[in-house]
């Protein structure tokens, strides 16, 4: 296990602020590197860059996130899945064999593993007028969360193209701050209820505004 490293930006305890598990205390490990384009709106910019975190044994890594004695990991980025060969993939064994139930949030540009018995939860990102997303990810990911500010129709047509139930779609407020979400909340929340979809506050945001480990 000691010779495999990742690249990671943070590590913390806390509480999941997003999507379908919202709310839940967990550890974060935020892996360090994405796929471009970045996104313009993109509130973890520290996490985006290759080569911007810590190189860290995926033994370290294990250690640091039992010592917080909360078997809820959840693993984000940047973009993990780009380091699940360089031992992303044996730390999710090593955590599941300690009786962890792991979450991973994933923004689809790359592919999901197949082999991965994590719960993926994909945000597919429209950017510059199209979407940045490998279509296989549709039948891998547990759940789609969507941030959204005046894309509603795209994220409509991307759902209905894709045939993704309503049960496994979230919406929630783009903003890098507590006062550009809050000004989204009243048309986030007719857009949910118009369409059947699961609305999702950013609770650390509204909590804690922009401030960074929450």
């Amino acid at each position: 296990m000691a010779d495999n490293i990742l690249e990671a930006s943070e590590i913390f305890h806390s509480l999941q602020g997003e999507g379908p598990l919202a709310g839940r205390p967990a550890v974060f490990l935020r892996l360090s590197g994405c796929i471009k384009p970045f996104c313009p709106w993109c509130d973890t910019l520290y996490s985006c860059h290759s080569g911007s975190g810590e190189k860290i044994s995926v033994e370290n890594i294990c250690a640091k996130i039992l010592s917080y004695r909360n078997d809820f990991v959840v693993i984000t980025g940047g973009e993990p899945f780009l380091q699940w060969h360089n031992g992303l993939q044996i730390l999710e064994k090593s955590l599941l064999d300690k009786g962890c139930r792991i979450q991973y949030e994933t923004s689809g540009k790359v592919v999901i593993p197949e082999s991965s018995k994590g719960i993926k939860v994909c945000s597919p990102k429209y950017i510059n007028g199209s979407w940045h997303f490998v279509e296989d990810n549709i039948k891998r990911a547990d759940f789609f969360k969507f941030v959204v500010s005046e894309n509603f129709r795209q994220v409509k047509a991307f759902v209905e193209k894709h045939d993704i139930s309503r049960e496994k779609v979230w919406i929630m407020p783009l903003g890098a701050c507590r006062q550009e979400q809050l000004a989204l909340l009243p048309s986030l929340w007719e857009f949910c209820v118009e369409n059947r979809f699961s609305f999702s506050p950013r609770l650390h945001t509204l909590t804690f505004d922009n401030q960074r480990g929450i």
